[in-house]
């Protein structure tokens, strides 16, 4: 899987937007295959243009710390990207941490912001707040 660092590292050595564009439509590519049993009403993210399905799976560990990890697809090649930029950012981090962490430094270092559509932007925030929503939720469930 390839992780937020690896994503930073190939970002700062490629400077036109136009590669990055197709680097992000390869980290899509790159994403497991979401299974159909997955693709359902409850894992489609609201507020996205595109079909956007995220799966969390929480899992405890041996300390009793929650962890989520994401799976994720879209029907749109640059949204499935943006996923699997989500699922870098965020899986298998503690409901704790996904909850503290911000995402904007990491946007502002690939320039995220400034490059998409406004339909897109309004897409990236309904999956963090869903990521954000799931984590909050698993903090209640295990409480």
């Amino acid at each position: 899987m390839t992780t937020i660092d690896d994503i930073l590292a190939d970002f700062d050595v490629i400077d036109d937007w136009e590669e990055r564009y197709r680097y992000v439509i390869e980290l899509g590519r790159s994403l497991a295959p979401l299974d159909e049993a997955s693709r359902t009403e409850a894992n489609k993210v609201r507020g996205c243009a595109s079909q956007v399905w995220l799966d969390t799976r929480i899992e405890r560990d041996a300390d009793g710390a929650v962890r989520l990890r994401f799976t994720g697809d879209s029907d749109a090649h640059i949204v499935k990207g943006l996923v699997a930029v989500m699922i870098a950012l965020f899986s298998g981090h503690t409901a704790e941490e996904i909850l503290s962490l911000d995402p904007e430094p990491t946007f502002a270092a690939i320039g995220l912001r400034e490059h998409l559509t406004p339909q897109r932007a309004n897409g990236v925030a309904a999956m963090l707040e869903r990521i954000r929503s799931d984590a909050r939720a698993a903090l209640t469930a295990s409480a």
